[in-house]
């Protein structure tokens, strides 16, 4: 169980860096108000709902604790990124504060799943 929950945490980091790529590669684009949500930062997110959901249940298989108030943050915040992304995916500019937004969601994303526990 040990080495399929480490094949989905690799992936799971995989989802966070296309996602977090994909906005880091447009920040310069953000700034002359050009940018847009690419299919990577989609795919990402994607990605992060379905590894995470599948890490929770290999958690839970295994005996392991898991914190549901902390996994329920991390999917509210994760929805909200998705949603702003897969609604604004066909446009060809998306506003500052909209693009901030999901790459700023994105990093708390990462610091819930490393501080809290």
């Amino acid at each position: 169980m040990n080495v399929l929950i480490n094949v989905f945490v690799g992936l799971h980091i995989v989802g966070i860096a296309a996602l977090l790529g994909g906005f880091m590669t447009q920040m310069k684009a953000m700034s002359a108000g050009t940018a847009r949500f690419i299919p990577a930062m989609l795919h990402g997110a994607l990605t992060m709902l379905v590894t995470g959901a599948l890490l929770v249940g290999f958690r839970e298989m295994d005996g392991g604790a898991v914190n549901n108030v902390k996994i329920g943050v991390k999917m509210a915040i994760l929805f909200v990124i998705l949603a702003l992304v897969y609604l604004k995916r066909d446009e060809e500019r998306v506003e500052k504060a909209l693009f901030g937004a999901v790459g700023g969601l994105t990093v708390v994303n990462i610091f819930i799943a490393v501080l809290w526990h």
